[in-house]
């Protein structure tokens, strides 16, 4: 059995650690109790809810070897679900701010989200947002992709097609945009600050 360690801050666990089992997740879902207040709490959070839906719809996913963490550094993402093709390894990274931003009853769908790349990953070897995983988005009330919760630092706009694309950070293209041109048209872009 793995134990929790604490890594860059971040919290992680694995399934096998959770305590609670998952009648006793599914009364605290029902009853609206158990909303995560800590890192580790979220970890624990997610994992119940993951063997609830797996049971379900995914009875072959072994969700006990699954690796859960949060990050508070994700800013693009609610959740990653990563694969190390080598080992067969795969864990689930979700963002503490995201979940700070929506709530459990919101942030559980990003939670749905990354267990069907999970089923992916141990299915197929890949994933992707293709046939494979729309497929689960209505029976698991999930989404495609999810909702913008941090605000952009920069926009880069097409001075051709005027669009704009939210930047997170100080990337290449926010320090030299004269080096990039817009994926859409080809037009040159520019950086304003949020």
């Amino acid at each position: 059995m793995k134990q929790a360690r604490l890594t860059d801050g971040d919290w992680t666990t694995s399934a096998t650690e959770s305590h609670s089992s998952p009648a006793q997740s599914d009364e605290n879902e029902a009853s609206g109790e158990s909303y995560p207040e800590t890192k580790a709490a979220l970890c624990k959070r997610a994992v119940a809810h993951a063997r609830k839906i797996a049971a379900e719809h995914f009875p072959e996913l072994p969700v006990e070897v699954i690796d859960w963490e949060t990050s508070t550094r994700m800013q693009r993402s609610a959740g990653i679900a990563i694969y190390e093709q080598q080992s067969e390894q795969i864990t689930i990274r979700l963002s503490w701010d995201a979940y700070e931003a929506y709530g459990w009853e919101q942030f559980s769908r990003v939670v749905r989200h990354e267990l069907i790349h999970a089923w992916q990953y141990h299915e197929y070897s890949e994933a992707s947002h293709g046939p494979t995983f729309r497929q689960w988005v209505k029976p698991l009330e999930t989404d495609r992709h999810c909702e913008q919760y941090a605000e952009p630092k920069y926009w880069v706009i097409c001075e051709e097609c005027e669009s704009r694309d939210p930047r997170y950070r100080r990337s290449k293209v926010v320090k030299q945009p004269e080096q990039y041109l817009c994926g859409r048209c080809g037009g040159e872009i520019s950086i304003e600050e949020a």
